[in-house]
């Protein structure tokens, strides 16, 4: 019998969190964010269920682009991060990929491409993200580099905000200030926000955006706001309870004895652990969810297994289903509980952990 632990990806939830997303970006386009194999769901079975939906599709770098190119996804794939190095221009050229070019090397190596259709270049400014992008002074002079460049076909202008999922900051106000001021007069398209910008800032919707967290069922803005009631959650993380047994007040369960009985309890044990991608530094009370009932992580994740309390679910038997997280143990609560962001949590989901998908590719 195989492990009980796996993860559900329902495509029908993904397809209403793109709806969702595409409502709130209006005529703006969507570039559908897929890097890290799907944030852990899987690129080619999210990018299929996408397709025809989806004006683009954004990966962080070649190798994530040629597989969605080698599973059959023709549609305009972007490189989030450009090429690392100018041999990679050939396999943009030949795999029609449009490139984000956030530095001076990358331009050069642009200039000197000899491509044998023009490259679709996204020009990023640095507006405060400072990780990439160009300096405000040197980006005028690179946005006309690129424009008579006869290498470069359409261009789009870009940047990163890098505090938008604090919607009382002022710091994205700013920034979408100085990209205001700094492309002034440019007639190309533009790019300022990703899931936390689309969902708290529609001052900076433009002509594209760049959705990714939430396409998977998680705010980045966190559970208590509005937007995380619209969108469905798409990975469930699930397994089943493999051993039950009864300790009384004073003992200690797990490695190092973190958590300590203060009553008679119950114990159970899912087969589920760091090994799996679920958070070792998750703290006792962390929500999981047995037979569809709610109860709490008690005691240190281990590499293969975790223990959870059943006092009050005197039920709950050897074979039970455990809900890590999903539809109701939100993976917000559970990243909160250990110090992460979902983020993590989808794409630490190991290779060893199935990947069953519901709702089948439109």
């Amino acid at each position: 019998m195989a492990r009980p632990t796996h993860a559900r990806i329902d495509l029908d939830a993904l397809r209403h969190n793109f709806r969702v997303a595409k409502e709130l970006a209006g005529s703006a386009r969507l570039v559908a964010v897929v890097k890290a194999n799907g944030y852990g769901h899987g690129a080619v079975p999210v990018a299929r269920a996408l397709v025809g939906a989806a004006d683009a599709f954004g990966v962080a770098c070649v190798e994530e682009a040629l597989e969605l190119r080698e599973s059959g996804i023709n549609a305009p794939i972007l490189l989030l991060e450009g090429v690392v190095t100018p041999d990679e221009l050939p396999l943009v050229d030949r795999h029609r990929l449009a490139m984000v070019v956030h530095q001076r090397e990358q331009l050069e190596w642009v200039q000197a491409a000899r491509p044998a259709r023009p490259l679709a270049c996204w020009l990023k400014l640095d507006s405060g993200m400072h990780r990439l992008g160009l300096a405000p002074d040197a980006f005028a002079a690179a946005y006309a580099q690129l424009a008579a460049c006869p290498a470069v076909g359409d261009l789009v202008l870009m940047t990163h905000l890098a505090r938008a999922d604090e919607p009382q900051h002022p710091y994205t106000r700013l920034q979408l200030a100085l990209c205001a001021e700094v492309w002034q007069g440019f007639a190309a398209p533009r790019s300022l926000v990703s899931s936390p910008g689309l969902i708290a800032w529609p001052e900076g919707i433009a002509d594209w955006v760049r959705p990714g967290i939430m396409l998977y069922g998680a705010s980045p803005l966190g559970d208590g706001h509005p937007s995380a009631a619209r969108l469905r959650p798409v990975m469930t993380l699930e397994s089943a309870l493999i051993a039950v047994r009864d300790l009384g007040p004073g003992e200690a369960i797990g490695y190092g004895g973190r958590f300590v009985c203060a009553r008679p309890t119950r114990v159970g044990v899912v087969a589920a652990g760091y090994a799996d991608g679920y958070p070792r530094h998750a703290r006792d009370g962390t929500p999981v969810a047995v037979a569809g009932r709610p109860t709490r992580l008690i005691g240190r994740v281990s590499m293969d297994m975790l223990t959870v309390d059943l006092t009050d679910l005197p039920q709950a038997h050897i074979g039970d289903r455990v809900e890590l997280w999903g539809g109701q143990v939100s993976a917000n609560a559970v990243a909160a509980a250990s110090d992460t962001i979902a983020y993590t949590l989808f794409t630490g989901v190991t290779g060893r952990v199935p990947l069953v998908y519901e709702g089948a590719a439109e």
